[in-house]
């Protein structure tokens, strides 16, 4: 090939890059509707990886390994709620299953995720990247599961259950950061939904195996589903730093040639660093992420309060940590059963193993859905207190039990899949870490009405007043219907830094029901 062709070719070559960023390029001038129309244009030209492609299943096995940390959560959860049915445990530990003594044991775990998991959990991903906060925490949530489940006097147990909490909360925020930095776009919303439902696994497998271990009449019965506990964990441990880091936490470090090659390999159809989709995200990461920002600072918390935006996304955070009643079923289930008339161990276990149901990934938009299932469950308490405020009738205790169920199938497609992915996406990558780590806050001061005051209220109101506590629930999530309608913004398709310049306007509810949608 002569000089000429070649230079020829060179031109040609100019040309085309030239028209590509023309095309992609997001000035700080451009309004969201522009940025979107920008994306979709992105979209046409490379629109990402085939979902049975080998880099499509790197994919799912990243978020696989990414989902036991919301596994073993699960597990804790669900572990704690049935061996407290147990006689066996009981006996050992001389607890009744409620009281005081009980709110302690679940209370611990709350109260260390509510504090001292905060600081780890806002500094490690910010300083140390992503992974390495995942192996962190379920490494500290491995000895803590070990040591409850060998623990002889009730402080040992106590202390397993410290660093059970600590463990949990470091690896949980870092978890949910992690898959909202690598996933792509238009499908971020299925990959951090499985995340949360993950939740299920865990608690599936813990009630399935604890209706067995229910039957021994040793201490194994309710020893054996503690270590268990530590499988999940064990498995993110193991196999974490296989999987990539989060390409906005390396170009924050200032290694953005690695981050756009990251970025080519998770979300280009190609894995072409030069795509028009590649070039898209990188200039909005270059526009929204800086090198030497406050994430870098794990003590300074302004960037969640700083403006109104700020404030706003902070809301959102909020509104997710909420009280729904689903910690009353979730942690309680086998009181609320015995209080039914329910008393056989097996079929109490039975049933909570039934109660772990299957949450379907959100793939209809975040405000719908909430709105949606935040109304039935309000509805179905509703019938709940009406179904159990009579005392001695067989046929509407059990009717109760059934909506009580029914709830929980509920709140498992619409809340829990929004619990990992709505604070993720609403929070700037300055304030995800810290904001993820103060979501654990408010989320856990609500559990502690759950965890701390509902077994006190249990046992000291009467079976015939019982309705009254979820009669307290069904007005909280009217309540929550009415804040969802009025301010929740709708995120679906965007990247997150398009989410920024969505809460970025004065009213960003109004602002993206009328323009962007997708």
């Amino acid at each position: 090939m002569s000089t000429e062709d070649h230079l020829r070719l060179a031109n040609e070559a100019i040309e085309k890059e030239i028209e590509i960023v023309t095309v992609t390029a997001v000035p700080a001038s451009r309004s969201p509707e522009e940025r979107q129309l920008a994306l979709k244009a992105a979209l046409e030209i490379d629109p990402g990886i085939g979902r049975w492609t080998l880099r499509a299943i790197q994919l799912y096995l990243v978020t696989l390994v990414v989902c036991c940390c919301s596994g073993d959560s699960g597990f804790d959860g669900t572990v704690m709620g049935g061996i407290n049915s147990m006689k066996q445990y009981q006996q050992y530990f001389g607890l009744s299953g409620v009281g005081s003594k009980t709110s302690i044991i679940f209370g611990i775990y709350t109260v260390i995720m509510c504090y001292s998991g905060t600081i780890p959990a806002a500094y490690l991903p910010d300083k140390f990247g992503r992974r390495f906060s995942m192996f962190f925490g379920n490494a500290v949530l491995i000895a803590g599961a070990i040591l409850s489940a060998n623990a002889k006097v009730k402080g040992a147990f106590l202390g397993g259950r410290f660093l059970t909490g600590l463990g949990s909360s470091c690896a949980g925020a870092s978890a949910k950061s992690y898959l909202a930095e690598v996933t792509p776009p238009h499908s971020r919303g299925a990959y951090l939904g499985f995340l949360n439902s993950f939740y299920y696994v865990g608690q599936m497998t813990a009630t399935g195996m604890m209706v067995a271990t229910g039957r021994w009449q040793n201490e194994w019965s309710w020893r054996l589903p503690l270590y268990i506990q530590v499988v999940p964990a064990a498995l993110n441990v193991l196999f974490i730093f296989l999987c990539p880091e989060s390409p906005r936490w390396l170009y924050s470090i200032g290694k953005t040639t690695q981050a756009r090659k990251l970025l080519a390999k998770l979300h280009s159809k190609d894995a072409d660093v030069n795509s028009p989709l590649i070039d898209l995200e990188m200039d909005e990461i270059k526009e929204k992420i800086q090198i030497d920002g406050v994430d870098k600072r794990w003590w300074d918390f302004r960037p969640l309060f700083a403006s109104r935006a700020d404030r706003y996304r902070a809301y959102m955070v909020i509104l997710i940590g909420q009280l729904s009643g689903n910690g009353l079923i979730t942690y309680f289930l086998p009181i609320l059963l015995k209080n039914a008339g329910i008393t056989s161990q097996d079929r109490v276990l039975t049933l909570n193993f039934v109660n772990s149901g299957s949450a379907i990934i959100d793939r209809f938009g975040r405000r719908r859905i909430l709105l949606t299932s935040t109304s039935i469950i309000a509805a179905i308490l509703a019938i709940v207190t009406g179904l159990l405020s009579s005392v001695g009738n067989a046929a509407r205790s059990n009717a109760g039990i059934t909506f009580i169920y029914l709830f929980m199938v509920v709140f498992s497609f619409g809340w829990t899949p929004m619990q990992a992915l709505y604070p993720a996406e609403v929070l700037s990558y300055q304030a995800r870490a810290k904001g993820l780590a103060f979501l654990g806050i408010v989320a856990q001061v609500a559990t502690l009405i759950n965890t701390f005051g509902l077994p006190v209220a249990l046992e000291k109101i009467g079976w015939k007043d019982k309705w009254i506590v979820y009669a307290i629930f069904f007005v909280w999530d009217v309540f929550e219907v009415v804040v969802i309608y009025m301010f929740v913004v709708e995120t679906k398709g965007l990247t997150l830094e398009e989410i920024d310049e969505v809460f970025e306007q004065e009213k960003p509810r109004e602002y993206r029901r009328g323009v962007g949608r997708m």
